[in-house]
């Protein structure tokens, strides 16, 4: 994650190399037909003044007006081919931008996807859409417009410069002076600035961040009619935004003005000692006009360099935190071992693991768990003993110290991410739906996706439905006011709780993977929809390996085996009535949540 951030953006847009070419062709030979102009009335001036004795005359063209001609045939070719160029600069960079825009967004996106759960515990929301969309934005907005202008603007130095000395050497050196001034004092700028700007872009996340914290939980804020508070620490976030912009663009408006003050110089340089040449008779009327318009082409587009250098430095550090994104090392590698699901058995065993959060006391501890293939387990026990925690390293969220997690007696640390997960359906207790229809959320389980996202295929509305009817869903489906194309809103919050349950149990009944996982499926739904459940689970847990994680042991009480997780290790197994006559843990839940008992152990 380091090093200057226009060298690292060269090197990650190798692929668009040949786009970059042809762009910055364009841009070159667009400014350099741009610069013919002044020649043409240089020349012009030459003919009137000079007639047959004309630099033209030279060429073999003597009459004076077949001279002027020729000049207009000439400025005709060149103000044409300047606007071809113009043309074609403009689609090409801005299709390079486009091309450079989206396969940066779809680069952090996948990268970050592949990231492990323990990173995005210490990223925001908001900053990371700052990234994605801010971020990856600036630097289209640069590469559409910036890029083209600091190409020109070398261009026409080169070329003015040239042309300066090719005329007249002794002007050339006077004139010329302001240039290396404006260089070292562009250069004194952009590292003035460069701080400037990264601090600007680090506010923009953080205030994108506050804004997704509140609209997430707007529910929250309005319950507790904190509406002010959000107000005013949004307030607060925004000033700091907009002071630092404000300390960025003093520093960048001076730019301009001081700019133009060395630009003044030169000018005036060449109008008044280029023309004391051309009175003493030591330089050519046509000679002393070029110059004069070439040094205005050259100097006042360095008045532009300001809100180049602006442009560019909001890019810059747009650029290094998105390169920077790109730079993380995923901790949880992804295996080598294939895992056809149509080939599972799907035995899940847990040995020797021990397990704990990055700075928190260990959860897991010499933790063996059996589950057989084919077989419900159900694993209960108090809040923080550790229940939730087997999902996310089955499913490899996390991975564990040491010990060792095993399907069908492979590590799962061996096996690729993509063949583990797929051979798992997962139902949480937070159910987060899509906004966007039920069938859509539901279709979202199937496993129809390619490795490449162009040969996606979306399961038979058939398929759908027959899905939410094993979930007994498909009967409050056909209820809503368009059915299964009906808008669930974001996180599906126009449907009730136990709606986006039964939804979420229709998603893992369509994947139809070889292993399910229910983490506290049923612990926010009513009895009616808990008894939906548990119908529906009666058939899809046949014959397929389930693991159940629950509270209300209610839930669980027809598992072949229940264990009773307590600190992180197991104190008792057995069926409902066997650990129920044992009169142990199991039984002492069971009698608290039946209102047999008030003991609470």
């Amino acid at each position: 994650m380091t090093g200057a951030p226009l060298p690292r953006l060269l090197r990650y847009a190798r692929p668009f190399r040949k786009q970059i070419a042809w762009a910055t062709t364009c841009s070159i030979l667009n400014k350099v037909f741009d610069l013919a102009p002044p020649l043409i009335i240089g020349v012009a001036l030459d003919v009137v003044v000079k007639g047959k004795q004309s630099l033209l005359a030279e060429f073999g063209i003597i009459d004076p007006f077949n001279q002027l001609i020729a000049l207009a045939i000439a400025t005709v070719v060149i103000w044409s081919l300047e606007s071809l160029f113009e043309w074609l600069l403009g689609i090409a960079w801005r299709n390079l931008a486009q091309g450079i825009q989206h396969e940066t967004r779809m680069d952090v996106y996948s990268h970050v996807q592949d990231l492990e759960m323990r990173w995005f515990e210490d990223q925001s929301t908001g900053g990371l859409l700052a990234i994605l969309s801010d971020d990856v934005n600036q630097l289209e907005r640069f590469l559409d417009g910036g890029a083209n202008e600091i190409i020109q603007l070398f261009v026409t130095s080169a070329v003015v410069t040239t042309m300066f000395f090719l005329i007249s050497p002794e002007i050339a050196w006077l004139s010329m002076i302001p240039v290396p001034l404006v260089i070292i004092g562009s250069l004194w700028f952009q590292k003035r600035l460069q701080p400037h700007y990264s601090r600007v872009r680090e506010t923009v996340g953080t205030l994108n961040a506050r804004l997704a914290n509140a609209l997430s939980g707007i529910g929250t804020v309005k319950s507790f009619t904190a509406e002010m508070t959000e107000i005013q620490r949004l307030h607060a976030e925004s000033l700091e935004y907009a002071d630092r912009n404000r300390r960025a663009i003093m520093l960048s408006a001076a730019f301009s003005p001081l700019i133009r003050i060395v630009v003044m110089i030169g000018f005036l340089t060449t109008l008044l000692y280029g023309g004391w040449l051309t009175l003493e008779g030591h330089l050519e009327a046509g000679a002393y006009a070029t110059l004069v318009f070439l040094i205005q082409r050259l100097l006042w587009p360095l008045t532009r360099v300001g809100s180049i250098l602006d442009l560019y430095q909001r890019a810059m550090a747009s650029t290094r935190r998105v390169l920077d994104l790109l730079e993380i090392s995923p901790t949880i590698i992804d295996g080598e071992k294939t895992l056809a699901t149509r080939d599972m058995e799907g035995s899940v065993e847990f040995k020797g693991v021990c397990f704990a959060y990055e700075s928190r006391t260990p959860i897991l501890h010499d933790f063996n768990l059996e589950c057989a293939a084919g077989r419900t387990t159900a694993i209960v026990g108090s809040t923080g003993s550790g229940k939730s925690t087997l999902v996310k390293l089955l499913l490899r969220f996390y991975d564990i110290q040491s010990g060792m997690i095993e399907i069908d007696g492979i590590d799962v640390r061996d096996l690729r991410l993509r063949d583990l997960r797929r051979s798992m359906a997962l139902v949480s207790q937070d159910v987060y739906l899509f906004d966007g229809t039920v069938r859509e959320n539901i279709a979202y389980g199937w496993q129809g996706l390619d490795s490449d996202p162009a040969h996606w295929s979306e399961p038979d509305y058939e398929q759908v439905v027959e899905a939410a009817r094993r979930a007994e869903a498909h009967d409050f489906i056909s209820m809503l006011p368009d059915g299964y194309e009906t808008i669930v809103g974001e996180r599906g919050q126009k449907l009730s709780g136990g709606q986006r349950q039964r939804i979420a149990m229709a998603r893992a009944v369509l994947k139809d993977s070889p292993i399910l996982m229910l983490d506290e499926a049923t612990a926010s739904v009513d009895n009616e929809t808990e008894a939906a459940i548990q119908r529906s689970l009666q058939v899809l847990c046949r014959n397929r390996t389930t693991i159940v994680i629950a509270h209300r042991l209610s839930t669980v009480r027809n598992a072949h085996t229940i264990h009773v997780l307590s600190e992180g290790a197991i104190v008792e197994s057995g069926t409902h009535d066997g650990l129920i006559a044992r009169n142990g843990h199991y039984a002492r839940l069971w009698n608290v949540q039946t209102g047999r008992t008030h003991e609470y152990s």
